[in-house]
């Protein structure tokens, strides 16, 4: 996912790059970011 400036964003939070780390990840060919802060919700899920 990218915002208007075309800069990643992560796609749980929206955060970009100035705000936090952002990775890359791959789900059935198609690209997106996490940034480090949402990573455990997709690695343990929401509670």
């Amino acid at each position: 996912m990218t915002d208007i400036q075309n800069q990643p964003v992560c796609m749980q939070c929206g955060a970009t790059s100035n705000d936090n780390v952002l990775i890359q990840c791959l789900k059935n060919g198609d690209e997106d970011w996490v940034c480090v802060s949402c990573l455990p919700i997709l690695i343990h899920g929401g509670h």
